[in-house]
């Protein structure tokens, strides 16, 4: 089984007590309108959205709820994309590039409707965002970004270097803000998820791993070590770990880095604490949390066979705190209190995989890969929730696993 994260998080040594979590093994035969395969972000976002909406759901997770790849997230919640607006109009078209940002605007939109409406706090909290330029060349492309997210209605400004200097202790040529992105507690969400999708009819299982599906005419039977259940739908949000038996043509799997720093005295030079990236790939990127620490990631790089290495996380994690420390000089010193590294999926194309699979009847998948995944989680969730009424939105052809492969080169390099 894929190892999908390595090191010492920090998220799931919270105290979590207070929402009474413990959840049984499936032991007995069930049935139900929609089972969904995996616990985490996806899995929990579309189990919330289904039970809302009245249908009948039951979750399996193989481990524990949140245990996987939430774990490692960082919590970052962008409408903006890995690959800029530019790159996707260059790659799907204007009509799809700028109608996948929009979706993303949207799904910050929603998820933060229902952070707000959840019953233990997830730390959802509303941040801007700072999109650098890493070296001067990159100038261009974000002046370039700017004049077409602006031209199709996206919040952003265009910010120059004295703007820059004005707000940040460091200086960059060039820089995209916008506001109304949010970072989040992703072990947590999940958590509350779960908890009140199961105060709105969801049946939940943990260590109920899938043994084998059969699938027949009017659906799924999953069968489990001690138990099966049988649904018209069944919804997989496996995560990463999809690719150990469904290898899909347009995924990539990386290792990524991240670490947390002990809690800052003094964090007034951090504007508006925004999450903060760049344009070279593969990126920096970091926050703050609400208890004054640092969270930094990035340094991806191909998964090898080894997979994930201790080694590797130390020496990452002293790189990454050395480049915060370059970019935030008036923080003083910084220590870390956790470093860990995850398995991170990204999709070639730069869109997320969503939908149907040809060789799984009856079967929806959601591979959310990118740096948008929880984003993406919410996304799919809404248009599930109405494809599994019957009424599949045209949109979902846009993220279906068997879309041409059209990559821009130039655009990404």
């Amino acid at each position: 089984m894929m190892k999908l994260r390595e090191g010492n998080a920090p998220w799931r040594g919270l105290d979590t007590s207070e929402y009474n979590l413990k959840h049984s093994s499936l032991e007995d035969n069930q049935s139900c309108e929609v089972v969904i395969i995996g616990g985490g972000m996806s899995g929990a976002i579309t189990s919330y959205v289904l039970s809302k909406q009245g249908t009948d759901t039951i979750l399996l997770e193989q481990e524990e709820i949140g245990s996987g790849s939430s774990s490692a997230n960082t919590g970052l919640l962008q409408y903006m994309n890995d690959d800029m607006l530019t790159q996707l109009i260059q790659t799907f078209g204007e009509q799809k590039g700028v109608g996948f940002y929009k979706l993303c605007e949207n799904a910050v939109e929603r998820l933060s409707q229902i952070a707000s409406n959840l019953s233990f706090d997830a730390e959802f909290r509303r941040r801007s965002s700072l999109y650098y330029a890493s070296d001067e060349k990159d100038a261009g492309k974000i002046r370039t970004e700017f004049d077409n997210l602006s031209r199709h209605g996206f919040q952003v400004e265009y910010w120059d270097r004295d703007r820059i200097k004005s707000f940040f202790p460091f200086s960059k040529s060039a820089a995209l803000y916008t506001p109304r992105d949010a970072e989040v507690n992703p072990y947590k969400m999940v958590q509350t998820l779960i908890f009140d999708a199961v105060k709105q009819g969801l049946k939940v299982y943990e260590h109920s791993g899938v043994e084998h599906v059969d699938y027949s005419e009017n659906g799924v039977t999953v069968k489990t070590k001690s138990g099966s259940v049988k649904a018209k739908t069944i919804i997989w949000a496996a995560g990463y770990a999809a690719q150990e038996w469904k290898p899909d043509r347009l995924a990539n799997l990386d290792s990524t880095y991240a670490i947390m720093t002990q809690p800052v005295e003094d964090l007034s030079s951090w504007y508006e604490r925004a999450l903060v990236w760049e344009t070279k790939r593969p990126y920096l990127y970091m926050r703050t949390t609400l208890d004054n620490r640092i969270v930094v990631g990035g340094l991806d790089e191909p998964l090898t066979d080894k997979g994930l290495s201790q080694e590797k996380i130390t020496k990452n994690g002293q790189t990454l705190l050395k480049k915060v420390q370059d970019l935030f000089p008036t923080l003083g010193n910084l220590s870390i209190s956790h470093a860990w590294a995850g398995v991170f999926g990204t999709s070639k194309d730069g869109a997320p995989m969503i939908g149907r699979h040809p060789e799984y009847p009856h079967s929806y998948f959601i591979e959310g890969y990118g740096g948008n995944g929880t984003v993406y989680s919410m996304i799919a969730a809404d248009l599930l929730a109405e494809a599994v009424t019957g009424k599949e939105p045209d949109v979902l052809n846009w993220f279906s696993f068997t879309r041409p492969l059209k990559t821009n080169v130039s655009a990404s390099s």
